[in-house]
């Protein structure tokens, strides 16, 4: 690219290729503009300061990468319309006599509100506590709440005792909620004791499927639950990026978009 003449046209392209991406790299943008590491620094500078864009360690986003822990409350009124959708179509993934576990987060919930079993018998094992009472009065539904410390924010237990239990379950599918999904450091949670609880159920099922909306995408929370090549399938909403999709769909990942 032939060097752009004003500081004026190198923020507007940085702004530009950020609305295509969620993140972009200092030293691409250097190379692609043809200036200077030190004049794109002071670029992002200024940037940063008019809050249009956040810089770490390299890497420059449209907004902070990293994740708070939100109410569980909060979250329920977010992106609403493409939770149910998601939800409504993971119910479709559970089979006849299947043995499944559920984690907490607002999209889970609404997969598990999704579930009808109307043949044979399902066996839900969850850590939420509002999955497992929007599952308790389904018909042909047995519903085992694991034990342990009572998250007040996302209503949800965590810790040792939980994870010990799991250790004598097998599952065919695990359903998933996460806080983020990064390329680099994969899937997480803003809470460090349940991104340890999640990776246990990892361990304990044959399949990882995280149901996610698009806006988890290029995030990161505290707490690491696993690397992408952990996970089999990630159902998302038709919002993701052409670049994250491209992302997902190289790591060798069943990606499904609604």
């Amino acid at each position: 690219m032939a060097q752009l003449e004003t500081m004026a046209q190198r923020h507007m392209y940085i702004l530009d290729e950020l609305e295509k991406s969620e993140m972009l790299k200092v030293s691409d943008l250097s190379n692609k503009l043809n200036v200077s590491i030190v004049t794109i620094r002071k670029d992002l500078k200024m940037l940063e300061n008019k809050n249009l864009t956040y810089r770490t360690h390299g890497l420059i986003y449209k907004s902070n990468p990293y994740i708070y822990d939100k109410n569980v409350n909060e979250k329920h009124l977010i992106n609403t319309e493409q939770k149910n959708r998601i939800g409504k179509y993971a119910a479709n993934l559970v089979e006849p006599n299947d043995a499944i576990l559920i984690a907490s987060g607002t999209t889970v919930h609404n997969f598990a509100s999704a579930i009808n079993v109307t043949s044979g018998k399902l066996i839900v094992v969850t850590s939420a506590m509002n999955v497992a009472i929007a599952l308790s009065a389904k018909p042909n539904v047995e519903v085992i709440q694991l034990g342990g410390i009572v998250r007040s924010n996302s209503s949800s237990v965590v810790g040792l005792y939980a994870e010990e239990i799991l250790k004598s379950m097998s599952f065919s599918k695990l359903f998933l909620g996460v806080d983020g999904i990064d390329a680099d450091y994969g899937c997480s949670t803003s809470n460090l004791l349940e991104a340890n609880l999640n990776h246990s159920m990892i361990k304990a099922a044959q399949k990882t499927i995280v149901l996610t909306d698009s806006s988890k995408f290029g995030k990161k929370g505290f707490g690491k639950i696993c690397n992408l090549n952990e996970i089999d399938q990630i159902i998302t909403d038709d919002g993701l990026s052409g670049k994250s999709k491209k992302l997902i769909e190289n790591s060798g990942i069943e990606l499904t978009l609604v």
